[in-house]
This record gives C-alpha cells, structure tokens and sequence, in this order.
C-alpha cells in the first residue's frame, strides 16, 4: 500500500497533507515542541527548503504520547514552529504513533525496520522514515539521527535520483 493513499488531515486545515506531497521524496517526522531534540526542526527546515526544488519534501507529524512533550493546541503548534523554527514544510493534524489509537499512517511505517534493526513501535520523538516517490517506505532512522546526518542526507539523494 503507497503512504500517500493514507488520509491524514493538516495541522490547520481539512485538506489531505499526503496526497499533495505524493510523487516526491518524503520524510516523515513525528514531532514535538517540548523535546530535547526539537532544535532537529531548524535542521529539518534546511533540508525542506533545500531539497524541495529537487521533488522532496519533510511532513511533520505532532504527536503527544512521549513525555506529553506535544501538548499544544494546532494554533499554538503551528505558531510555535513557525516563530522559533521558520517551519514551512507541511504539518499534519496531532496523532497517536503507537497503542490502540495509532493512526493508520503508522500501521505502514512501523512495520519497517531502522539500521539497528528495530521495527515496531515509535521509540521517541523525532524518528523519520523516507519514502521514495512511489509511496514506499525506503527507510526507517532513529530519533538520535539529525536530519543533516550523512547516512540521511545518502538515502535521500539517493531516493531523488
């Protein structure tokens, strides 16, 4: 099943975020405001701006279940990562990554495993799976792999090309 046929709403809107990035080079990113790794959006937003002429694009995914580090309203996430962050990749509506509430997006994607070798369940905020422009799943990285991390930035150029 393609990524970009699973429904999930934006931040701010009704409007479907997948299928208006589908055709490109995606990764996906569940996101939080009051994180330890959320310096990793000035990062992200490099990358989107950058790549984005080339067919790529990050979508950010808020989610609330580690640490309650998500606890914001949509105005007030949106705010935020605008303000501080420059954010102009798109932002789907807040989820649930795991447990019995996990939206479908992430049935698909936790099904793949990361370098290390762990599928399953969102370990933390900031993991980032790529998708290659067919809507499959080319990758999984940990939350600890910046987005300018070598091994990324490969993948992803390679994904492009």
């Amino acid at each position: 099943m393609s990524v970009f046929s699973v429904k999930i709403k934006g931040l701010t809107s009704q409007s479907e975020v997948l299928s208006k990035v589908a055709n490109n080079v995606v990764l996906v990113v569940n996101v939080a405001s009051k994180c330890g790794l959320t310096p990793q959006y000035t990062a992200l937003e490099a990358l989107h701006k950058e790549l984005a002429p080339k067919g790529f694009s990050v979508v950010g995914v808020p989610c609330n279940q580690f640490g309650g580090q998500e606890p914001g309203s949509a105005e007030e996430i949106t705010t935020f990562c605008s303000t501080n962050y420059g954010v102009t990749f798109p932002m789907t509506e807040k989820v649930d990554v795991n447990g019995d509430e996990r939206h479908p997006l992430y049935d698909i994607l936790t099904t793949t495993a990361d370098a290390e070798g762990h599928s399953g369940d969102i370990r933390w905020n900031f993991e980032k799976f790529l998708i290659g422009k067919d809507g499959s799943v080319l990758g999984r990285f940990s939350p600890m792999v910046a987005p300018d991390d070598a091994s990324l930035r490969a993948a992803i150029e390679k994904a492009l090309n």
